[in-house]
């Protein structure tokens, strides 16, 4: 590729404004580090937020906090701080990235079932306050699942995963003795009919995402294909169209083909994002190599870059 380029010539999609510092430093960590023997600096990880204009205050709080989550461990007490990737953070950050990186690969093998979770909790005047906690708490617990309401207390999710929503509703309901609740295998008679279980998700909204999605990164792709793009905006690039992607791979229901609207465009969305991943990754990780290394030499025998299991073909065949 060319050298670096003026980024006021080139449509380089930022990372969203306001980005979160510490969801930020665990997609640079799940992308470009994967060992649990290389110390971390402190000083290296404020010197990577930097660049998406994250303020040291920020970063270290980032740190911290994905410290308290066991992701990060500090390897020795004192001045200057070192830390290391946890072996758990390590194996949950390839689990994720290969999920981000293979989603919409093929369509999911479909037999019809559907999990269904419905519940039941008092409506009296004594048990109101705790009934409405307890209605907020299996909702959220529900939707971290994949799960969507169909009806009030109806929820659905493709597929069947009844011991892990048995699991779930249990430990929100199984408490307190006040609520019951059903967790089953069921098929719907008219899958794609106004009444079926596709009126339970926004497959409009879902459309309308990856197009705007392949709308906003058609420029970037252009310009990857130029070889326009210099490391600096090749780092900051990539990790925003992972931000980008990762969310489809999390909210998307993954329904059957026969369920979903035509045309399709998370095929092309996928595409455009794994090209442009894949050809930023070598120059982004030359660009985090450049800004870390004055705050830890070793950063080049440490720092990688993820790429797919599969290799994205070009439009043109090239």
């Amino acid at each position: 590729m060319r050298g670096r380029v003026a980024t006021d010539n080139i449509d380089v999609p930022r990372v969203q404004a306001g980005p979160n510092p510490q969801h930020l430093l665990a997609t640079i960590l799940g992308e470009y580090l994967e060992s649990a023997d290389a110390d971390l600096p402190s000083a290296a990880v404020v010197a990577a937020l930097r660049e998406f204009g994250i303020t040291e205050a920020s970063a270290r709080a980032a740190l911290s906090r994905l410290t308290k989550r066991g992701l990060v461990a500090a390897r020795r007490p004192g001045r200057p701080a070192v830390y290391h990737l946890t072996p758990a953070a390590i194996a949950r950050h390839r689990s994720r990235m290969n999920h981000f990186l293979t989603f919409g690969a093929r369509p999911p093998r479909w037999t019809g079932d559907w999990t269904v979770v419905t519940f039941s909790l008092p409506e009296s005047r004594q048990g109101q306050h705790v009934g409405q906690a307890q209605r907020h708490d299996i909702r959220k617990t529900l939707s971290s699942l994949g799960f969507v309401r169909l009806y009030d207390s109806v929820w659905i999710k493709p597929g069947r995963d009844l011991s892990v929503a048995s699991q779930a509703v249990r430990e929100v309901l199984g408490g307190t003795g006040q609520g019951r609740w059903s967790v089953m295998c069921a098929q719907f008679e008219d899958e794609a009919g106004p009444h079926g279980p596709t009126a339970a998700y926004d497959l409009a909204g879902l459309a309308a995402a990856y197009s705007a999605f392949i709308d906003r990164y058609s420029p970037l792709l252009a310009s990857v294909r130029n070889r326009d793009i210099g490391a600096a905006e090749a780092l900051v690039a990539r990790t925003s169209i992972m931000d980008s992607w990762r969310t489809f791979a999390d909210t998307d229901p993954d329904l059957p083909e026969h369920l979903l609207p035509t045309p399709w465009p998370r095929r092309a969305a996928r595409d455009v994002f794994l090209e442009i991943h894949s050809a930023l990754g070598p120059l982004a990780e030359a660009r985090l190599i450049e800004v870390v290394r004055p705050y830890w030499p070793e950063a080049a025998s440490w720092i990688t870059h993820f790429q797919a299991a599969e290799e994205p073909v070009r439009a043109d065949g090239d």
